[in-house]
């Protein structure tokens, strides 16, 4: 379970900064280029975020967290380049 979640934390972050690149891209001249990576962009990350909290959800207690990495945890999903940071320094025992 413990490779599943680092597959989701990962995929989680590159997806996050891909839709900041799509941002990006809206405000270069190209804006029909941003409506079309939009969707599946965005869906995907959709995807990978809900994966994410859930599995954190799952291994919680394999990986022994408290109340306060297991909340550090969650919000690092929010943050850009959280979910990398999260996969480096809490997960164990991979």
């Amino acid at each position: 379970m413990t490779k599943v979640f680092k597959f989701f934390a990962i995929s989680e972050g590159i997806s996050y900064l891909a839709l900041f690149a799509n941002m990006l891209i809206n405000k270069s001249y190209n804006p029909e280029l941003y409506k079309t990576l939009l969707f599946p962009i965005g869906m995907a990350h959709g995807v990978l975020f809900i994966a994410y909290v859930l599995f954190a959800f799952i291994i919680r207690k394999n990986q022994n967290w408290n109340l306060k990495e297991f909340v550090l945890v969650q919000l690092a999903s929010l943050l850009p380049f959280g979910t990398f940071y999260v996969e480096k320094k809490l997960v164990r025992n991979a």
